[in-house]
């Protein structure tokens, strides 16, 4: 473990240390997946080594976020005026030593929030139990970063950590397919110019994954990184909401300074049950929810008690949000609605839903 860092804060040096033109481009480039690699290696070796303790949750609710800060900002305060929850409130830090969830009913929609102890610097390299916080973290639906008004570098800090944890926040994956061969050779085709890298660092980026045959298609213009984490493919890709809290010990004109550096962010206090209506609606809005109402043959839709799903959900989805048996016995599916071309067309388990679609299915007995 010590080599590897070692070895991982070499590669960092020589990278800052070399000035970055074209002609560095592939030397860079190949240094950075190098890095990757290497932490890649680090990970895996703490992971067999580390034991997980009491962290195992049950996941509840249509999806589930997950409150990240760093300690003392205000996470258990938020989470039982959120959910009425009785994690524990104290003024000092890393009295969250476990995972405590809650539930919030909104719209319709049940929310499962999770209160984590708070991340450190060094949380992605095993501090603080940062690794198992980090478990938890990549296993949500959203991410809320809750930041404290007094300190605005603890978002740098966190974002960071997440990065180096493999978590991408508010990005899509990159669109670029690495289908690996037993022979041939690497074969990268691209289906528009790419700009930011050479095909001759991306061959090199393989390389030091140890894929010498793959066909490679890249259907963006992809950076470096995020042809690294293609290769990787273990990255999470998920959304996250900025929160600022304890804006009631600020004075406005503070606070006015505050939203430009950070125009996104919604700012409440949790303490107080400042602005949590807006920050409930910017939850539902961010996890794009849609509702799916269901019928029985000959009957008349049940419009009062939809089905919550998330935007992308398909019939198959559905059948498992109704009853764990319904998937596998499905016979076919009716839809209502603007997901299909017509009122009461038969569909299957992968076709996807719209919100307000109405759906009758019929199983095999």
């Amino acid at each position: 473990m010590a080599v590897l860092k070692e070895r991982i804060q070499e590669l960092r040096e020589e990278i800052r240390r070399t000035p970055y033109n074209k002609a560095t481009q592939h030397h860079i480039g190949r240094l950075k997946a190098r890095i990757s690699r290497l932490k890649e290696e680090s990970r895996a070796k703490a992971a067999s080594k580390h034991r997980s303790d009491g962290y195992a949750l049950r996941k509840a609710g249509d999806v589930t976020l997950v409150i990240v800060g760093f300690p003392s900002v205000g996470k258990s305060t938020l989470l039982n005026k959120l959910t009425g929850s009785a994690s524990r409130v104290a003024t000092y830090d890393f009295t969250t030593i476990k995972v405590i969830p809650g539930v919030m009913e909104y719209r319709g929609a049940r929310i499962q929030i999770l209160d984590v102890p708070g991340l450190i610097q060094g949380a992605s390299s095993g501090k603080g139990r940062g690794k198992e916080v980090l478990s938890v973290i990549r296993s949500v639906d959203l991410i809320v970063l809750l930041i404290d008004v007094f300190n605005l570098h603890q978002l740098e800090a966190l974002t960071t950590e997440l990065h180096e944890a493999g978590i991408r926040l508010n990005q899509r994956p990159p669109n670029a397919k690495i289908d690996k061969r037993a022979r041939g050779g690497l074969n990268i085709t691209s289906t528009v110019e790419l700009s930011q890298v050479r095909e001759r660092t991306l061959k090199a980026v393989l390389s030091e994954y140890r894929i010498h045959n793959a066909d490679v298609v890249i259907r963006e213009d992809i950076s470096l990184e995020r042809f690294i984490d293609a290769v990787a493919g273990n990255r999470i890709y998920l959304p996250a909401l900025v929160v600022l809290n304890k804006i009631d010990l600020v004075k406005e004109d503070y606070l006015g300074e505050v939203n430009k550096k950070l125009p996104d962010c919604i700012a409440i206090s949790a303490e107080k049950g400042h602005n949590l209506d807006e920050l409930k609606a910017a939850i539902y809005v961010r996890m794009e929810f849609i509702r799916v109402f269901t019928k029985k043959p000959g009957k008349k839709a049940d419009l009062d008690e939809p089905i919550i799903l998330v935007k992308g959900s398909t019939v198959g989805d559905a059948c498992d949000r109704l009853h764990r048996d319904f998937r596998g016995k499905l016979r076919h599916a009716k839809i209502w609605g603007s997901s299909v071309k017509y009122r009461g067309q038969r569909v299957g388990l992968e076709h996807v839903l719209r919100d307000y679609d109405i759906l009758a299915i019929s199983l095999r007995r």
